[in-house]
């Protein structure tokens, strides 16, 4: 990736010190969903990779990585599955307990939302400590999928979430690093 793209990514993304809790540097990719020239490249080169190659499922993490998911599934002409925090679907579904930077929360999908073989990429908008896209991974291969790739915006590589994907056989694909929390 041409590292111009890399820089108008990140001079889209807005940074917020000390969020959720006191030394956290959260960022905050709203900003970047509100620049259609930014968010449109990112999609495209998230999407890039997989030209040519037939996905029949992108799974997003609730809330951000349903924006992508969507954008990314209307593009390769693929279903989209929503993960989801637990109690907030309507139907059968599956769940999984997770650890999160900050606890332990729960993250559950419709049990017929993935078929046995299914050819999936997960997606979400950052990577820090890997915890939620490691429940959304082993939730996916629990019902089956394929996990072609896990896509994300951002990776924080100091908090080592990319090596727990990778530790699962998921190749993890991120378009711009920040260093720290």
């Amino acid at each position: 990736m041409r590292s111009s793209l890399q820089q108008e990514l990140i001079a889209s993304i807005r940074n917020i010190a000390d969020y959720p809790k006191p030394g956290i540097m959260f960022r905050d990719i709203t900003t970047l969903l509100g620049n259609p020239r930014a968010f449109r490249r990112a999609i495209d080169e998230l999407v890039h990779p997989f030209a040519g190659t037939k996905i029949d499922k992108v799974a997003g993490v609730e809330a951000r990585g349903f924006i992508l998911g969507g954008a990314m599934a209307h593009q390769m002409s693929s279903g989209f599955v929503p993960i989801r925090k637990k109690g907030k679907l309507p139907h059968d579904t599956v769940r999984i307990a997770y650890s999160l930077e900050y606890g332990i929360d729960e993250m559950e999908m419709h049990r017929d939302a993935i078929k046995p073989g299914d050819k999936v990429i997960l997606v979400d908008d950052l990577i820090a400590t890997g915890g939620t896209a490691e429940g959304a991974t082993k939730l996916l291969l629990q019902m089956g999928a394929d996990i072609v790739a896990a896509c994300f915006i951002i990776d924080l590589p100091e908090l080592g979430g990319r090596r727990k994907l990778e530790s699962l056989g998921v190749k993890v694909l991120t378009l711009i690093e920040f260093e720290g929390h």
